[in-house]
């Protein structure tokens, strides 16, 4: 499929069966699967929607969506070996979503050899394209990114309650992010924030926003000092920084963290 057909899918999902369920779910269409872990009937149709149509135009390869391997487990196998990959993340922002927050996306990337190659983040209710494509760039409806400068005092958000507050170092507290990778990532791109830190690493959350991080000069990594690579198992933290240099000072005071270790 050609770039701009994967981002028409995603907005014609979102159109079908997301956007007429914004701020009027019935309570019978959410449901849990796990303590804080919420998922809508939204969620589960745009996956198979999504999930069908990457299947049929690229029958060889292993779609990772978010519902189905909540359900079957094993499909982690199948894409950690895979040389041809695309993640979904139907709804990402769930609770947002649910919550009758704008600040939600349906997201995919494309992985080949390990790498991610394609990613996509459409804000519905927003109605925002982000697409980047490794080695041409990132754009935004149609404009390329440019990063803007750094900000004098550093911003670092966290998705971690409990880091909410806390400084590294001398730099600024922590602040909470969007609740959402797919807008997140953006943020970041934009100059909302400079670092993230997360210690949920899920491959649908982060694949898409790390290729767009790093065709605007951004670098992912782990916790540990090791570049990103949603193929590998699942780090137990990752840092999305605005620059090389930002990962490098993060990265060297993130020990501090409460949980978090120096290895």
């Amino acid at each position: 499929m050609e770039t701009d057909a994967v981002l028409t899918l995603l907005k014609d999902v979102a159109a079908e069966v997301i956007n007429p369920r914004f701020r009027a779910l019935a309570s019978a269409e959410i449901s849990h699967k796990g303590p804080g872990d919420l998922v809508t009937v939204a969620d589960r149709e745009a996956e198979v929607l999504i999930t069908d149509a990457l299947e049929r135009a690229y029958p060889d390869a292993v779609v990772l969506g978010e519902e189905a391997t909540a359900a079957d487990a094993s499909v982690l196998e199948r894409y950690g070996a895979a040389e041809h990959a695309f993640t979904v993340d139907p709804v990402d922002g769930t609770k947002n979503f649910v919550a009758g927050s704008p600040d939600h996306a349906v997201m995919v990337a494309e992985l080949r050899g390990g790498d991610v190659v394609r990613s996509w983040i459409w804000q519905p209710q927003h109605e925002v394209a982000y697409v980047a494509e490794r080695g041409a760039g990132a754009w935004r409806n149609g404009e390329r990114l440019v990063r803007p400068p750094l900000r004098d005092a550093v911003r670092g958000v966290t998705s971690r309650r409990t880091w909410i507050g806390r400084a590294l170092g001398t730099l600024q507290a922590l602040d909470l992010t969007w609740v959402c990778c797919g807008v997140d990532y953006p943020q970041l791109v934009e100059g909302g924030a400079d670092y993230a830190l997360y210690a949920g690493t899920k491959p649908w959350d982060h694949a898409p926003g790390s290729l767009l991080l790093s065709e605007t000069g951004g670098h992912v990594g782990t916790f540990g000092g090791a570049a990103y690579r949603p193929q590998e198992p699942e780090p137990r933290g990752l840092i999305a920084a605005a620059d090389p240099a930002t990962y490098d000072l993060v990265q060297g005071l993130v020990p501090s963290l409460p949980g978090v270790s120096s290895s």
